[in-house]
């Protein structure tokens, strides 16, 4: 399944499953209405850009964004960083077997892409990014300081951008896991979306095409590879393996994943 901006339009994943047993999952639609009316009302008000606003972009959100954007910058956020903190039991996963994708938690800096938004489009593109990343309450949509356009995230120009940080209270988050049990789960896990390492596959390559270096991701990769290595002499290898022949990076870091479906959410 893969999904497409109509789908967001529509709502068509809520719609579907609103009939599921994953409902109780969901967020309710008054808190949903209520959580999107807040970052609305609190957008901040920066001269320079018109009216326009900034979404900070540090997962699927980088190498697909699907909403409307009139400009696209390499950014950083101090204070929080990106890790594999959430379950994902719908979209890189299932409920008896949980897959992982990205959130931003507390601590540390994160280097991503912002995408501008235009103001008089800001309300309709910020309800499809709710609907992609709020469908479970899984995230807090915070208006975060961010500088732009310095590859070491500092001597740029100081703005806001939203961004949606981990909700620790969800009972979705996973905390701190160990490397040994994210490699597990993005091993094997397989949700709506594919692969549960499909998923860091794609965050990596969207990173590495916008000249952005993440050593956490890069050792989860190598790990990843030297299972499927030792797998291959065994002579049997994971059914979820997605792509490996990728391009190599420069230096000696294992070899970046190819390009799979660009459609995803969070």
């Amino acid at each position: 399944m893969a999904i497409t901006r109509q789908d967001l339009e529509t709502d068509r994943l809520r719609t579907s499953l609103c009939s599921t047993p994953v409902a109780s999952a969901l967020l309710p639609e008054e808190a949903f209405e209520r959580s999107l009316r807040d970052a609305l009302a609190s957008r901040p008000d920066d001269c320079a850009l018109h009216g326009d606003v900034w979404v900070f972009g540090y997962g699927s959100l980088i190498w697909n964004p699907m909403v409307v954007h009139t400009e696209r910058q390499r950014a950083t956020v101090h204070g929080y960083h990106r890790g594999f903190y959430l379950y994902s039991r719908i979209n890189r996963g299932t409920w008896d077997n949980p897959g992982l994708v990205l959130g931003l938690d507390r601590g540390g800096c994160c280097h991503g892409m912002v995408f501008r938004i235009p103001s008089h489009m800001v309300e309709q593109e910020f309800r499809l990014l709710w609907r992609r990343e709020m469908l479970t309450g899984a995230y807090h949509p915070r208006w975060l300081r961010i500088r732009t356009g310095t590859a070491d995230g500092y001597g740029g120009p100081e703005q806001r951008a939203l961004a949606f940080v981990m909700n620790r209270e969800h009972e979705g988050y996973a905390g701190r896991l160990p490397d040994a049990s994210v490699v597990e789960r993005l091993r094997h896990a397989v949700g709506l979306y594919g692969p549960a390492r499909e998923y860091l596959q794609q965050t990596l390559l969207g990173l590495a095409t916008n000249g952005v270096d993440d050593p956490y991701l890069g050792r989860l990769w190598r790990q990843l590879q030297a299972h499927d290595a030792a797998d291959a002499v065994h002579g049997h290898s994971d059914s979820d393996s997605g792509p490996a022949d990728p391009p190599r990076p420069a230096g000696d870091e294992a070899p970046l994943p190819a390009p799979a479906s660009p459609h995803e959410t969070v």
